[in-house]
């Protein structure tokens, strides 16, 4: 019998995605960073990562028997897809597997940030303590009296403004692409400065293009307004953070939520780090069982390139 394929796995993937992988390849996890990844790649058809390996030209120049690079998540920001290219080594991912995900955690934050839940009520309360309960729950404006903002109606931002319309939100979006209108879900299209001047909220899902680094940076964040809110799950680079800060600073009434941070773990010299209007989150978006299954089926894609 011919000896099975060797297949990296770099990063943890769901189990029953590896044992289908396991009877069809030879799989060797190990990391990136760990003794020995080198020379496992060196004779290794395939690489399959998740987000913290990097697949530079210097990783491929190891790899000279690698035909598939497989990410199992959306973007391709930490893979060098020219040099891939050049090698004649095809790149595989999961575009669609987190959408769902990703979108029910920014709109949860975004119901959060108007109708945070009130403290349980314990048992045999008096009316006085039930009337000042029911009068601390008293929220402010309604989500669908406020203008929200999405900077990038990719996927992901089509199926927040679908959500967030169908509970009768004001939506509006910026994207660098001409949209056809019947797929906005009624969000209108503004410029980058009217976004970001005129929305109450503004969520963020642009692509890891490098032109979209700082592309939020202090001269656009000095539009928006002064209470206004922030809510970034698609890269940290996106935004300045040291100028993120100095605004947070200037404008203690405007929040930032942050999913994902540049780099990850946000080290402790990281500018938003003790902002009190700053919220941190652990790039939890796209945590739910079923997302990171249909991520990690990006083993059959890597495995039909194998396979020819």
């Amino acid at each position: 019998m011919p000896s099975k394929p060797r297949i990296i796995v770099s990063e943890t993937l769901d189990n029953s995605a590896v044992e289908w992988l396991a009877r069809r390849a030879e799989v060797v996890h190990i990391g990136q960073q760990d003794a020995g990844f080198g020379d496992a790649v060196a004779t290794a058809e395939g690489l399959i990562v998740r987000t913290y390996t990097s697949v530079s030209d210097e990783l491929l120049n190891q790899a000279p028997a690698l035909k598939v690079v497989g990410r199992a998540g959306t973007g391709l920001d930490n893979i060098d897809q020219a040099a891939c290219e050049e090698r004649g080594i095809e790149v595989v991912h999961t575009p669609e597997a987190n959408r769902q995900a990703v979108v029910e955690y920014v709109v949860s934050l975004l119901l959060h940030s108007v109708r945070p839940q009130p403290p349980q009520v314990e048992g045999g309360l008096s009316e006085e303590a039930w009337v000042a309960a029911r009068s601390d729950a008293m929220a402010g404006r309604q989500l669908n009296e406020r203008c929200i903002g999405i900077l990038g109606l990719g996927s992901i931002g089509k199926r927040v403004a679908q959500v967030l319309a169908a509970i009768g939100c004001n939506v509006q979006f910026n994207d660098v692409l001409a949209i056809d209108s019947e797929v906005t879900h009624g969000a209108v299209s503004k410029s980058l400065e009217s976004l970001l001047s005129s929305s109450d909220i503004l969520t963020i899902h642009v692509d890891g293009r490098a032109s979209n680094r700082h592309l939020i940076g202090a001269a656009e964040l000095s539009l928006m307004k002064p209470d206004g809110m922030l809510i970034n799950t698609a890269r940290g680079f996106v935004l300045d953070a040291a100028a993120l800060a100095d605004r947070l600073r200037v404008c203690p009434r405007m929040t930032a939520v942050l999913d994902v941070h540049d780099p990850e773990p946000p080290r402790a010299d990281n500018p938003l780090v003790g902002v009190p209007n700053a919220v941190l989150l652990p790039h939890a978006a796209s945590r739910t069982e079923s997302a990171q299954q249909a991520m990690s089926w990006v083993v059959r894609q890597v495995m039909a390139v194998i396979s020819g």
